[in-house]
């Protein structure tokens, strides 16, 4: 995969690029937080699955921030790698430095365009609004070559003040202009006609590459981006599982899957390999605790389950009866091994190369695999969800600062419920016996017994991985703390057990996002 400039984009008219924002807007989401580890983790999948773009963080946020882009724009070869910035020199100075070490850099500015956003948040005047697109984008042209700009709340924008700010910002030097539905506002029918009025309006929109970004407020993302995209927009803004803020972003794989099923009425294309969606989205909801709705599309659980009769003779007899895209397409893969007590380490790693996990580190295999065996000495029957299961919660695992060891746990209608844990913080053996009103209070009152803490419980939430009353718990929390919020996710064949490691991982998380502090007016 090669990113493709703005240069050759008259060659190749069809050819959509697609701006992953998983690492930046993604994290934005309440409760998600990722660690520079998890991070390059992400940005690794997505190099592999050819990303054009790679927006790495915002690296004025933090130090954390900072070093999560830097980390990433070195680590990253083959995909450009964006830095977030306002439209202020503190900002694109920062941004420049943290991509430093980037083959192929790019610096991401912004500032809102609409009339609201002007009034009650900047508290500018468009004139003034207007001067800073000007300056911003020259201050980022002299820093990086590749520039884009955005104009936030742009579909709520004066369309002639809009038109304004798209020509100067060009004029300027950007490469990329991206019109954001920040708020998830407009209908598919209105931004194409932004779109197209924005290529007959602006003289020199022809030397840059138009570029969307939409949120799902109004469950439009996908269906707005599409319609950019027909329009005459040649880059698209999304999230792997259309993570975001309140209700998202547009998901990538529904935007690259709807362009590559319905080529007779999108004949664009993507540069991105639809075989590692089911990883990466499996991957990202194991290190946010974001657990994938089963009927979402693409990569739900559900998306290509049939249980209706009719439904079920029709896909035995061709299989495009009531599939319209493949389960291989999107990286689901049809079990060729059995896997059981019996089975040794070469079988393990055989079937998570199967299920897409041939780069599995030797700490997280290793991990994975001792869950196995134990898993297996209780369950009968083992499925690939529930291998899958054990080899997210071992790749989340590594470099935290606390980490679970072991549960003992006394319940049952007469109690005291008691819950006898161990714990390792920064290398130290901790223990707690600590009763409580029930397992899983007492399970998490021994948690804060060794680990204190003031922290809110706002979700607990458990399912089966597979049926049976054998199946593996995965168990999902929510922590609240002055605001900042984080999921945890845990799985086990003892649900007490996946609860304590979910409150754990959330925990940890917590930890990385007391490093966080984001600026004021952060959006896009």
């Amino acid at each position: 995969m090669s990113t493709v400039s703005s240069e050759t984009n008259t060659q190749d008219a069809d050819r959509v690029r697609i701006f992953d924002t998983t690492l930046r807007d993604g994290e934005q989401s309440p409760g998600c937080s990722m660690n520079l580890e998890e991070k390059l983790q992400v940005a690794g999948v997505l190099e592999e699955m050819g990303v054009d773009i790679i927006e790495a963080g915002f690296p004025i946020a933090s130090n954390g921030d900072f070093a999560a882009v830097q980390a990433v724009a070195r680590m990253v070869k083959k995909s450009t790698v964006a830095g977030l910035a306002r439209a202020s020199r503190k900002d694109i100075d920062r941004a420049a430095e943290a991509l430093k070490g980037a083959v192929r850099p790019r610096i991401h500015t912004f500032i809102a365009t609409s009339p609201l956003h002007m009034k009650y948040k900047l508290q500018m005047e468009p004139d003034a609004v207007h001067q800073a697109v000007a300056d911003s984008v020259s201050r980022a042209r002299d820093l990086c070559d590749d520039v884009e700009w955005s104009c936030e709340d742009g579909t709520r924008s004066e369309h002639d003040f809009l038109c304004r700010c798209v020509e100067t910002a060009i004029k300027a030097g950007a490469r990329t202009i991206n019109i954001p539905d920040t708020v998830g506002y407009t209908i598919p029918a209105e931004f194409h006609a932004l779109i197209s009025m924005l290529f007959e309006r602006v003289p020199n929109i022809d030397k840059a590459t138009v570029s969307v970004h939409c949120h799902n407020d109004l469950g439009l993302a996908v269906a707005n981006s599409l319609a950019a995209i027909v329009a005459g927009a040649r880059q698209v803004e999304c999230t792997i599982n259309g993570i975001g803020e309140r209700a998202g972003n547009a998901a990538m794989e529904e935007i690259v899957m709807a362009l590559r099923t319905r080529r007779d009425v999108l004949p664009y294309s993507t540069g991105v390999k639809t075989e590692s969606f089911t990883k990466a989205s499996r991957l990202l909801s194991a290190i946010t605790g974001f657990s994938v709705q089963p009927n979402k599309a693409i990569v739900g659980a559900n998306a290509f389950a049939h249980e209706a009769g009719i439904h079920q003779d029709g896909v035995l007899k061709h299989t495009g009866t009531y599939e319209i895209m493949t389960p291989e397409s999107i990286g689901l893969r049809r079990s060729t091994l059995v896997m059981g007590k019996h089975s040794g380490r070469h079988a393990f790693r055989s079937k998570l190369a199967e299920l897409g996990y041939a780069d599995l580190s030797d700490n997280a295999l290793q991990n994975a695999f001792q869950r196995f065996k134990d898993l297996a000495d209780h369950k009968k029957d083992i499925y690939d969800e529930d291998i899958l299961a054990l080899v997210d919660d071992a790749v989340v695992r590594h470099n935290d600062h606390i980490r679970f060891v072991s549960l003992q746990v006394v319940c049952g209608s007469k109690g005291p419920q008691t819950a006898e844990l161990e714990l390792e913080v920064d290398g130290e053996l901790k223990h707690a016996k600590v009763q409580g009103h029930g397992p899983v209070d007492a399970t998490f009152a021994a948690i804060k017994e060794i680990f204190p803490h003031q922290i809110s419980l706002q979700l607990y939430q458990v399912h089966a991985v597979t049926e049976g009353t054998d199946a593996q718990a995965e168990v999902t929390v929510r922590l609240e703390e002055n605001g900042r919020t984080v999921n945890g996710q845990g799985a086990d064949y003892d649900t007490l057990v996946a609860s304590a490691r979910a409150y754990v991982n959330a925990l940890n998380k917590l930890l990385v996002k007391r490093e966080k502090t984001a600026p004021a007016a952060l959006s896009a």
